[in-house]
């Protein structure tokens, strides 16, 4: 309980640094850039008009409203892989400064999380506009839409502490992930629905924590149902272990970091 506590008043007593780290990340990611923050909005709605187009023939009778479909899922899974990926290597890229003075360190994984974060939460808009031009009908479930942005937050900060610190210790781990989240987007129903799956790999969805966070998250926005209690338990359950996993691993190794970056 004291540690607990202790780590609460750590992170209290560096809530300014970590705000600093996000706006630092943001500004980054979008200096020199013309258009600025306004690739959030742009880049997913260019991304959703390209697969619309490719796979709209292929499942329109399957999926109805397929372009709201298609959004939604990808603007989660983008989130979930540049929130990761950014998480990877913010050790390594912040070695300078951790040899000089002393930040927790965990703030650098989440800082970059966090950032990406602010931005998926901007491209929202860019759901919302074509929620309207294709007349979702809009209900008061859709405020449960938050639940699933809450699951995959604490998932993806779980999963970008671990990969963080994988990559310190292994270098191979970078491109090796590549691969992992490329087999993960096909794994995941985002622009095909899931009943095509055989019936032999659907075992791949009930491992997958995205699948659910992305469905409860669709029947909120898209077709106006309250989200299942069985689902949200199995969301819950996935982020919250994955978060407390990265916690520990992250805590037990972060000592012998300064060896290796």
């Amino acid at each position: 309980m004291r540690n607990i506590q202790r780590y609460i008043e750590n992170f209290l007593k560096y809530r300014f640094l970590l705000k600093e780290l996000v706006s630092r990340d943001i500004k980054i990611k979008y200096r020199r850039s013309v258009l600025g923050i306004l690739w959030s909005l742009l880049n997913p709605l260019m991304m959703m008009i390209v697969l619309s187009i490719v796979f709209s023939a292929l499942f329109k009778h399957a999926i109805p409203n397929f372009p709201v479909y298609l959004l939604s899922g990808r603007l989660i899974y983008d989130f979930f892989s540049q929130g990761t990926r950014a998480a990877m290597v913010s050790i390594r890229s912040s070695a300078s400064l951790l040899k000089k003075v002393y930040i927790p360190k965990y703030m650098f994984p989440l800082s970059k999380v966090l950032s990406t974060f602010v931005t998926f939460l901007i491209s929202m808009i860019v759901l919302l506009i074509v929620m309207l031009v294709t007349r979702v009908d809009f209900t008061l479930n859709i405020i449960f839409a938050i639940l699933p942005l809450f699951y995959i937050l604490l998932f993806t900060i779980g999963c970008g502490l671990i990969i963080s610190t994988l990559a310190v210790f292994f270098r191979d781990v970078e491109h090796l992930y590549d691969v992992i989240l490329l087999a993960w987007m096909y794994f995941t129903p985002l622009f095909y629905p899931a009943e095509i799956v055989p019936r032999k790999y659907q075992f791949l969805l009930k491992i997958n924590p995205l699948y659910y966070i992305i469905t409860i998250f669709r029947e909120a926005i898209l077709y106006g149902k309250m989200p299942s209690l069985g689902y949200n338990i199995i969301c819950l359950s996935f982020s919250l272990l994955t978060f407390l996993l990265g916690l520990i691993v992250f805590y037990r190794k972060q000592d012998k970091f300064i060896l290796y970056i």
